[in-house]
């Protein structure tokens, strides 16, 4: 597990802007060479700086993927909770949550494939960038859970944490980025019957 992630504006180091640049060099490199293939040597060549003067404010290429990673996954959250939050009712607000979520990944998928192999690459070592993701993530379905049951659309005798991780893991197929990228095929029905199926098994 790495360090917490540290955004420009909180670098402790206090040049945010060295730290973007940074940032941003290393986001187009992966995205035209991959995240596997690019070294901070790399880096450092591209930007003009010092190798030494990168470790001044990340510690590893890991911590600039880090970076880039919740920058692309913290846009995506903000995507996912104003269209939930714009959703009317529990049942609505579930099935805007997995479907603005997988409209997201699908889209990173197809628009920037080095930048989603990075997401794909936290997910399974799991970084910090996408341990926070899941987090945030599961808040939001759990205020959707017992904002349902407050309001009389869902049951309320199952266990709230044994509901959320059931549906996480029914979903996981398309939700999660490592998954998503094996079942693009079966987003399109798959995803539908899966909701309805969760829906129907949340009815009161």
């Amino acid at each position: 597990m790495t360090d917490a992630i540290t955004t420009p504006e909180a670098s402790p180091t206090g040049a945010p802007g060295i730290r973007e640049q940074i940032v941003e060099a290393a986001d187009a490199h992966f995205s035209r060479y991959g995240y596997a293939k690019t070294t901070v040597a790399d880096l450092a060549k591209a930007i003009g700086f010092s190798k030494a003067y990168i470790y001044k404010f990340f510690d590893s290429k890991q911590a600039i993927g880090e970076a880039i990673c919740w920058r692309c996954l913290s846009a995506q959250l903000g995507t996912i909770t104003a269209a939930v939050e714009a959703a009317q009712g529990a049942h609505e607000k579930l099935r805007v949550l997995f479907r603005t979520t997988v409209e997201e990944n699908r889209a990173q998928f197809f628009a920037d494939r080095q930048l989603y192999d990075i997401v794909i690459h936290s997910c399974a070592e799991n970084w910090a960038s996408s341990t926070a993701y899941v987090v945030e993530f599961e808040a939001l379905l759990a205020s959707i859970i017992r904002e349902g049951r407050e309001a009389g659309e869902f049951e309320r005798k199952t266990p709230a944490d044994e509901v959320l991780k059931a549906i996480c893991l029914a979903t996981s197929p398309f939700t999660h980025p490592l998954l998503l990228q094996h079942n693009l095929d079966q987003i399109d029905q798959g995803l539908p019957a899966v909701t309805n199926l969760i829906l129907r098994s949340l009815a009161p």
